[in-house]
């Protein structure tokens, strides 16, 4: 699913920069936690508890850091970005600092309006992650924000129709494995995309939405129904073929490979440090990375794992250009 903000000549140089990168060992996604603060009170993730006296060692700009790195894609996340005020002048900075770099926002949507969307479109971003487990109010509750599945279902159709790139974060979880072919086909309808990850007990170890051996039979169904739908509607789906054949390996504990985040992602925290994954501690600062080495850690399955791994196949290109 390519960004409206760029047209399909883009992937020419895109791909020159992809290569230049890999080549060199850099990273080609930097996501910048722009916060650890939040105002969701999620029960596997412990940054809503992140004190507010935090706010005042936030870095004022990741413009220095993006120069640095010259990465292929950015990532706005955090905690919460939006209570960043200045999420705007953060953002027009970095598009100012590496033009042409694909800019996303992460964000649970709790105070995303369409004039604040607007702002930020118009700022540089290129595409909203907007998280979404379920379609009703159980992710009200998930999230502790009352009528927030309403608000993003209410405030999607309308950033789409303004021309803006939309997807949306669906953890899978022991307990919505009915609701993400549902989810899908709503992004469809809506003009939005969809990227699927694992639900881990790595950040704070709540293991209440993990899934097991009693769900493997439903989750390798709902694998084959998943790349089913991918082949007649490419560019819902942003996981690459191989990510979703992998997720029934990775839950039964037979994907033993060496976990490679950090060498294609990392993570620059709110002080400016560096890690190699968001569930990991920080190390030194950013200026000072010279690349990390593959470790053996099985903890979790995110993208910044998994699609690290993933071959580039012809596939991978279906996915980018879609065929709405």
């Amino acid at each position: 699913m390519l960004s409206r903000k760029f047209k399909p000549w883009h992937i020419v140089p895109f791909s020159f920069r992809y290569a230049r990168l890999r080549l060199t060992r850099r990273p080609v996604l930097v996501h910048f936690e722009v916060t650890m603060r939040c105002n969701a009170q999620c029960g596997f993730c412990d940054y809503w508890k992140t004190d507010a006296s935090e706010k005042a060692r936030e870095l004022q700009s990741f413009a220095d850091a993006a120069r640095h790195f010259r990465p292929m894609m950015v990532t706005f996340t955090g905690g919460e970005p939006l209570l960043r005020r200045d999420l705007e002048d953060l953002v027009a900075e970095v598009d100012r600092a590496v033009p042409r770099t694909w800019l996303s926002l992460i964000t649970h949507g709790g105070m995303l309006s369409i004039e604040r969307a607007q702002s930020l479109w118009d700022a540089g971003l290129a595409q909203f992650c907007i998280s979404l487990d379920y379609l009703d109010e159980r992710h009200d509750a998930a999230r502790r924000i009352p009528g927030l599945a309403g608000k993003i279902l209410a405030t999607v159709p309308q950033m789409v129709a303004r021309g803006m790139t939309v997807r949306f974060n669906t953890v899978i979880k022991n307990d919505n494995l009915d609701d993400i072919l549902p989810i899908i086909r709503y992004a469809d309808a809506a003009g939005a995309g969809v990227n699927l990850s694992v639900y881990t007990d790595f950040k704070n170890g709540s293991t209440a939405r993990s899934l097991g051996a009693a769900h493997l039979a439903q989750l390798d169904a709902l694998v084959r129904e998943i790349l089913a739908f991918k082949r007649g509607r490419r560019g819902v789906v942003s996981n690459s073929d191989w990510y979703l054949q992998q997720i029934p390996r990775w839950v039964r504990g037979e994907l033993n490979e060496p976990c490679r985040s950090g060498e294609t992602t990392i993570h620059i925290d709110p002080v400016g440090k560096v890690r190699r994954c968001p569930d990991f501690p920080s190390d030194d600062h950013w200026s000072t990375y010279s690349g990390y080495q593959p470790i053996n850690c099985d903890r979790c399955y995110y993208a910044c794992r998994g699609e690290a791994q993933a071959p580039l196949t012809i596939s991978r290109f279906q996915d980018l250009f879609g065929n709405r």
